[in-house]
C-alpha cells in the first residue's frame, strides 16, 4: 500500500510541475519593442529590439527563476487563454529566440502587419501571469 501512495504521489508532483503556464513571472514584469511602436511605417528588413523589464532573459532550456526568452509573434491571431498553457507554435507567425537573443531582423511584405512579443519559460510556455506587449500593428513600405 505504501508504494501506491508513493507512486501516486509521484505522479500527482509531476503533473503539477510539468503543468503548462505554471512558471511564475514576478510582478511588474513587461516585455515592449524599444524601438517600434503602434503605427509606424517602416522598410524591410525590419530590425526589431525587445524589451524587458523586472525579469531576466535565459536560453531555452535553462530554468531558472524570473527569466524566459523571446517570442515575436507576426500577423499571429492573439494567444487564448488555452494557449497560454501549451508551448508557443514555431512557424512563420511565431518565431523563437531560444539562444536569448534581444534583437532581430525581419523581412516583411508591403502592407500592414501585427507584432507581440510574448516571454516564455524554459519550455517555450508562457509564464504566469503571461509577460506579454501590446499587440501594435506597422505599416511596410
Amino acid at each position: 500500500m505504501r508504494k501506491i501512495v508513493l507512486a501516486v504521489a509521484m505522479l500527482l508532483s509531476t503533473a503539477t510541475w510539468a503543468g503548462a503556464g505554471e512558471t511564475p513571472s514576478p510582478p511588474g514584469a513587461k516585455v515592449y519593442f524599444i524601438n517600434i511602436k503602434d503605427g509606424d511605417t517602416v522598410t524591410s528588413p525590419v530590425t526589431i529590439q525587445f524589451g524587458l523589464t523586472g525579469m531576466g532573459i535565459a536560453p531555452a532550456g535553462t530554468e531558472a527563476p524570473n527569466t524566459g526568452h523571446h517570442h515575436l509573434l507576426i500577423d499571429a491571431p492573439p494567444l487564448e487563454s488555452d494557449a497560454l498553457n501549451e508551448a508557443i507554435p514555431m512557424d512563420e507567425h511565431h518565431l523563437h529566440f531560444g539562444k536569448g537573443q534581444t534583437e532581430t531582423s525581419v523581412s516583411l511584405t508591403k502592407g500592414s502587419h501585427t507584432l507581440q512579443l510574448v516571454l516564455g519559460d524554459w519550455s517555450h510556455i508562457p509564464h504566469n501571469p503571461p509577460v506579454m506587449s501590446d499587440r501594435i500593428t506597422v505599416t511596410v513600405k
